[in-house]
């Protein structure tokens, strides 16, 4: 079977046969790994550029593995980046929108040819399991593909308006809004940086991008497809490393960023970027404390799968993994002990192997976070399944915890309302879903939530009073995850995000892009 005729993934396509994928997978990730080691340096104007503090970045799965060297941008490094995105604004602003489109399709055209390349890196680099990583690179190409889609839907966001006078035509058009920074998380390095850079340069902006430390293998990967389509001199600009970053958001020659990240540094960022002389668009997406309700009328098998999978894929380091689960009491036990069976098959290790689920967290303070997590739930409740840290060989180079099942906490516990972003679950009794839903939007977040029930007054109860931008229901492949382009969006409410507006969907480019209005005489 050629890589052409291969099984597609997606992050909600289970039961499929996998097996040609793995089978390919078996020859092409020794072939890549034979790759890593080399120099990435920052890229700036379309050149390479090395001003700055090299730094060796190593695989979470094995940190005796390097990934390659990395340049820590310098101070004047991210000056003449923004200057680069500036100087390259004017024209790519007057590119026509079908140029701009074209350019973007070729670009996920090359990210298509590369896929593979791309889902592996992305499984090295951050510890995806095989099929997470892919789904991955499939989801960075069709986002891109979906939003030049919605420019072409929208005639480039360009309408006609109601006619005053016979004499008097006015039309609407969204415009570019200058250069806009992009500061891009760990956990999903591809998709989510091919959406947010995506977005900037089909609404005419230019754009300095700045991929998480740890995920520069994937950024820079991504800034060679782009450049190779056509972006280069200026239209995107690489700069790695944290500081970099910090830089960016102090930056006044920015006209917007776009973030996605943790509530904390994206309030930050927007409320230090937003207002500066003058109101500046600050895209961002904060995470999420995603809760699944099971019902006494759920089925327990369905809803047990999909809370397990969205609470443990990628060791539930995603904004809309599944960390408390409201269950009916009338079926809490039996509920319970099926998530404890299901989660105790899960296999922990190198997710290189085809039948690894789970991998290590990103990083030691991840496994610190773990560890102290652990400790309170002892000490509050009681862990019902795991929490334990994994230890010998491979264990010994690498953060890997076991996935964990808490009980006995409260609803108003701090684990059922801050995000921890591990592999862990609460699970909380509820008298009706009422009250679990009650506890459920009580919290600060507002990014997915989940139930499974098959009575139809139940769900549209659910669908009519959960506070979250994105809702599913009885979903075996994940309570609370999964979302693809056009066919979920992915908004966040309250402190999952800042415009109340979402990626995957028709409303994401509009946010890069500003309102003007054409009235002329005839």
């Amino acid at each position: 079977m050629t890589a052409a005729n291969l099984p597609r993934v997606t992050y909600s396509n289970i039961g499929v046969d996998f097996a040609p994928l793995h089978d390919m997978l078996d020859q092409a990730i020794p072939a890549f790994k034979q790759t890593l080691g080399r120099s990435w340096p920052n890229s700036i104007a379309g050149k390479p550029d090395r001003d700055g503090n090299p730094y060796i970045a190593m695989s979470p799965i094995d940190n005796r593995v390097g990934l390659g060297e990395f340049i820590e941008a310098s101070p004047a490094a991210v000056d003449r980046a923004v200057r680069a995105a500036k100087a390259a604004y004017p024209a790519w602003e007057a590119t026509p929108w079908r140029e701009r489109v074209a350019t973007l399709r070729r670009a996920a055209d090359i990210l298509t040819r590369r896929k593979y390349d791309l889902g592996i890196a992305c499984l090295i680099e951050v510890g995806k399991s095989r099929l997470e990583a892919i789904g991955e690179a499939e989801e960075a190409c069709d986002l891109i593909a979906y939003y030049c889609d919605e420019m072409e839907r929208n005639d480039g966001y360009r309408r006609d308006m109601t006619r005053a006078f016979p004499h008097e035509a006015t039309s609407l058009h969204l415009r570019p809004v200058g250069v806009f920074g992009v500061i891009a998380p760990f956990n999903f390095p591809l998709a989510l940086s091919a959406a947010m850079v995506t977005g900037a340069l089909l609404g005419g902006n230019s754009v300095v991008y700045k991929p998480s430390p740890r995920a520069g293998l994937t950024g820079a990967m991504l800034v060679e497809a782009l450049i190779e389509a056509g972006l280069g001199e200026g239209r995107v600009n690489l700069v790695c490393g944290e500081a970099a970053g910090e830089r960016l958001v102090e930056h006044a020659g920015l006209d917007g960023i776009a973030f996605t990240g943790s509530h904390q540094v994206g309030m930050e960022i927007f409320r230090h970027f937003a207002a500066r002389n003058y109101a500046r668009p600050v895209v961002v997406e904060m995470g999420g404390k995603n809760p699944a309700y099971v019902t006494a009328k759920a089925d327990l098998d369905a809803a047990s799968d999909g809370v397990m999978r969205s609470a443990f894929g990628l060791q539930g380091q995603k904004c809309s993994a599944c960390s408390v689960a409201y269950v009916d009491r009338s079926v809490h036990d039996d509920l319970l002990r099926q998530l404890r069976d299901k989660t105790a098959k899960l296999k922990i290790g190198n997710p290189e192997q085809r039948d690894v689920y789970m991998g290590p967290v990103i990083d030691a303070e991840a496994g610190a976070r773990f560890a102290d997590a652990v400790a309170r739930a002892r000490q509050d409740g009681k862990v019902a399944q795991g929490g334990g840290r994994l230890s010998g060989g491979l264990f010994d180079h690498g953060h890997y915890v076991e996935p964990t099942i808490v009980t006995g906490l409260p609803p108003q516990h701090s684990f059922n309302r801050d995000e921890l972003f591990l592999p862990f679950l609460s699970v909380v009794p509820m008298t009706n879903l009422a009250d679990g839903l009650a506890a459920g939007n009580s919290v600060p977040y507002g990014l997915t939530a989940g139930i499974y029930t098959r009575d139809r007054a139940e769900l549209d109860y659910f669908f009519a009073r959960a506070e979250a931008g994105v809702l599913y229901a009885n979903r075996r492949s994940g309570a609370t995850t999964g979302a693809w382009p056009g066919i979920q969006s992915f908004c966040g409410w309250k402190g999952s995000g800042v415009t109340n507006k979402g990626g995957l969907g028709p409303y994401y480019v509009p946010q890069f892009m500003r309102e003007q209005s054409h009235t002329q005489f005839r």
